[in-house]
């Protein structure tokens, strides 16, 4: 919050001022807002729900460093105040400070807060914490409480969703629509709930919604991948790519992204992770407990997760970002010192080459002691972000003992399952199928890498070996992790954990290889994917 214009008017009480702030933010105007958060701050040190309202005005613009820095203030002049302590979590939350978020939200936890806001803030917090169980009652009681809220009706039926429950979260998302039936989240998580058959669809309303003028831009997209999901369940196929096609290309123009920028990251990172790293003694820390599940999204990773989870020793911790964060604080303080404690702004390629020069039993030490104490409770658990298929060298430095489980699939199975999926925020090369191929290409290469440099290090399982020798792959995973095997690892779709990867509705279903070779039913429409692979030289029999 920089360069403020004065702008509130003399001879205000502190909570006319307040009041006055929220005005101009209504207004868009955030300049002036921001500096009658300043003004109010400095007019009325005391008074505390000033200090609040610039936390929450702070974190609307991103700022969360200035959001903790003012909520921590507010909460000085009155400690007990649930809103406060409920904004102090959500700002360490923003921070990646999880550790120290965790105890607060939990507290938090035991309280019946007074309004919809607050309970759906605090059921968020808890999800975001893998506690989907804990989120439930919050969630309900936000719908309780404003039974008129669309979004307290979507948000029930996220973790309906996560827990399993299919019919809740359907039941959910049907008093979502009848609120607010321009909401494309909820078509698509509807979507995503379940197969639908002829009798049993809603292709006509999402058609008949497509054909009007009620959805914004970005619930278009969701609408279209709703129907592509829908008309794919009934086998259409041309009718469904076309929609899907259509869905993509719109969520590419709404993406500012160049995908050179990210190969060029993973050629960087290949050249740097050369062979004369991994020789002779890796003094990471020792540390055996954690498992990363890595490779491309919608490759079968989720499925792995709930095979070892299944496991009594085992617990499943989801799509961590730990590791990317604490190596990037790392990478961060390293660059300070070089630079005499001057702020150091580091470009990808930049970070790569600092990362080699790490202190690499430090950053596993910070990567197992970040996921305190959520994992403390099993000798080992999961880590199944995908995206860790970049770290796999810094992993295996950091923590020499930790396993590496890598997940492939068919090239063009796993693209076209990436590019049907409409992520939140990550994975942007997924909407253009040549941005698409290119970056699989990369990926390839980079594991090629990985095995080259690191032999035997990491243990490969194909999606379609697993689905056809469902105990035989799960055997030799279980092994590869040095647990004894237990058959409830062949049940994994019994297990009553919540799962909230793009996989939550089939994870709990048996294994199945309906999704082999689905791509064939849209081999006219992959074509440039096919050539530009084929001309690579990968096997696409």
């Amino acid at each position: 919050m920089s360069n403020p214009v004065q702008t509130t008017p003399p001879g205000l009480t502190p909570k006319q001022a307040e009041a006055r702030l929220w005005q101009l933010v209504d207004q868009g105007k955030n300049l002036e807002a921001v500096a009658a958060c300043q003004q109010l701050n400095r007019q009325w040190p005391d008074y505390g729900p000033g200090w609040y309202s610039t936390s929450q005005l702070a974190t609307r613009l991103g700022q969360h460093d200035r959001a903790l820095q003012a909520v921590t203030r507010a909460l000085q002049l009155d400690p007990g105040n649930r809103a406060w302590q409920l904004q102090q979590a959500v700002c360490l939350m923003r921070l990646g400070r999880y550790q120290e978020a965790r105890p607060l939200v939990l507290a938090l936890d035991r309280e019946q807060l007074p309004t919809a806001y607050q309970c759906a803030t605090l059921g968020l917090l808890l999800s975001r914490l893998d506690l989907q169980e804990q989120a439930l009652p919050h969630y309900q009681r936000a719908a309780r409480l404003e039974p008129g809220v669309a979004n307290n009706f979507y948000n029930l039926a996220t973790v309906h969703r996560f827990l399993g429950n299919t019919s809740a979260a359907d039941t959910a998302l049907e008093q979502a629509l009848e609120l607010d039936p321009a909401d494309g989240e909820a078509w698509r998580l509807r979507a995503d709930l379940r197969r639908w058959d002829e009798r049993d669809n809603h292709v006509a309303e999402l058609r008949a919604l497509l054909a009007g003028d009620a959805l914004t831009p970005r619930a278009r997209v969701q609408v279209q991948h709703a129907l592509a999901k829908e008309l794919e369940d009934l086998e259409r196929w041309e009718e469904s790519f076309e929609a899907l096609q259509t869905g993509a290309t719109l969520r590419r123009q709404q993406t500012r992204y160049q995908v050179q920028g990210d190969l060029d990251t993973l050629a960087r990172i290949a050249g740097v992770y050369d062979a004369g790293l991994f020789q002779g003694d890796i003094r990471g820390h020792d540390n055996a407990e954690a498992i990363f599940v890595i490779g491309m999204p919608r490759t079968g990773t989720t499925l792995v997760e709930r095979i070892l989870s299944s496991h009594s020793q085992v617990h499943a911790a989801g799509e961590l970002n730990n590791f990317a964060i604490e190596m990037s604080r790392a990478v961060q303080a390293l660059a300070q010192r070089q630079s005499a404690g001057g702020a150091a702004k580091l470009d990808k390629l930049a970070r790569v080459e600092l990362s080699a020069g790490l202190d690499f039993a430090a950053l596993g030490r910070a990567y197992i002691d970040s996921t305190r104490p959520a994992t403390a409770g099993s000798p080992r658990f999961v880590d199944k972000m995908p995206l860790n298929f970049l770290y796999a060298g810094l992993i295996h430095l950091a923590l020499p003992r930790a396993k590496i489980v890598h997940l492939e699939r068919h090239p063009l199975d796993s693209c076209f399952a990436i590019y049907k999926t409409l992520f939140a925020d990550a994975y942007p090369f997924s909407y253009d199928l040549e941005e698409l191929g290119r970056y699989y290409l990369a990926y390839r290469d980079l594991m090629q890498h990985w095995h080259e440099v690191m032999p035997g290090v990491i243990h490969e399982v194909r999606y379609e070996d697993l689905v056809v020798d469902q105990e035989g792959q799960s055997r030799a995973l279980v092994d590869y992790c040095d647990l004894d095997w237990q058959d409830s690892c062949l049940a994994f779709h019994q297990n009553r954990a919540a799962s909230t990867t793009a996989s939550a509705s089939q994870v709990r279903e048996p294994i199945h290889a309906r999704s082999v070779g689905r791509w064939r039913h849209y081999e006219r429409q992959l074509a440039p994917l096919v050539a530009l692979f084929r001309d690579a030289g990968l096997d696409l029999d």
